[in-house]
């Protein structure tokens, strides 16, 4: 390990001293939300444009994050560099627009010199700040308090517990409006294609199912017959089936259990150990329906069927 000047006891004092600093200052500032959010939040739900976020340095940076999860929970919005702004891209602003800047001291010269342009364009500025009678609170429609006792820099100087804030006020402000939006799981898929969790919830169970190759039996086959399809096939259970039509299955568990009651393998065949009412789902159904019946039921698999007699396949959970 690198040698530190500090004890691993300090430098795990200080570590800690940062969590605590910080969760300090977001829980005292829960305790003073006012109307300031109640306004906010009406500005940013009658908004008909774009939320355009403005900070520069650090809070730029948490800016591009505030915009970015406005824009992943359906509300139009996008960053734009307060520099950038005053030499050419104040063009991007349309009058439907309304203006979220961010700034600590409320003072920040590149946020201040686009101010009297947003003015002349008619647009409403919600203003994140610790600065509450800076030029930028005194220039806003509304005013969010972004104060802290204390940076967690040893120096107290650079950004920390200030810009946790103002992240986590940009997060409340998002939350709260995809509550009051209604804005479901699909929702979120739909601007998340890419994720994980887009992909499953945009999937179908006919996209992913196994059609081939499947464990299936006749009613009177041996279970030592069951057994070698359900181990040459690796799925762990096997489609009972009698002209075409599905009328049970038989899961490795109930071999087990049918095992460990002290019979052989040649006391019966495989309707008399299958279930009769086997789980099964629809190929059009999405992906999360499946994973959510196999999860409440203990199930890795699950049948693919229309009607619980005509199967089209199975579809395995992968955790």
């Amino acid at each position: 390990m690198t040698p530190f000047s500090l004890s691993s006891e300090q430098l795990l004092k200080e570590v800690r001293n940062v969590f605590d600093v910080q969760s300090a200052a977001l829980t005292s500032h829960s305790k003073q939300l006012g109307d300031e959010y109640l306004q906010a939040l009406a500005l940013m739900k009658s908004c008909t444009g774009r939320v355009i976020v403005s900070g520069m340095g650090k809070s730029g940076h948490i800016g591009k994050k505030i915009s970015a999860t406005l824009a992943s929970v359906g509300m139009p919005s996008f960053f734009m560099h307060p520099g950038e702004a005053f030499h050419g891209d104040l063009g991007m602003i349309t009058k439907n627009d309304l203006l979220l800047l961010i700034s600590y001291s409320g003072e920040t010269d590149e946020l201040l010199k686009i101010i009297p342009s947003i003015q002349h364009f008619g647009n409403k500025i919600i203003a994140i700040t610790g600065g509450r009678d800076s030029t930028l609170a005194k220039n806003s429609d509304v005013i969010l308090d972004a104060s802290v006792e204390k940076e967690t820099c040893p120096n107290n100087l650079a950004p920390t517990t200030s810009t946790t804030l103002a992240l986590v006020i940009g997060d409340a402000l998002a939350s709260t409006l995809t509550l009051d939006n209604n804005f479901s799981p699909m929702d979120f898929a739909r601007f998340h294609p890419g994720g994980s969790l887009g992909k499953r919830l945009l999937t179908f169970v006919k996209n992913e199912m196994r059609s081939d190759n499947l464990p299936l039996v006749e009613t009177q086959t041996s279970l030592t017959d069951v057994l070698m399809v359900m181990t040459e096939t690796r799925t762990g259970l096997a489609l009972v089936m009698k002209d075409n039509q599905l009328q049970g299955v038989i899961t490795d568990g109930d071999l087990r259990r049918f095992l460990i009651s002290g019979k052989t393998i040649n006391d019966c065949s495989a309707s008399e150990l299958m279930n009769p009412s086997p789980r099964f789902i629809s190929p059009d159904a999405r992906l999360t329906d499946a994973e959510e019946i196999m999860r409440e039921k203990h199930i890795k698999w699950l049948i693919v069927s229309e009607d619980g007699k005509n199967v089209a396949g199975i579809i395995e959970w992968v955790q």
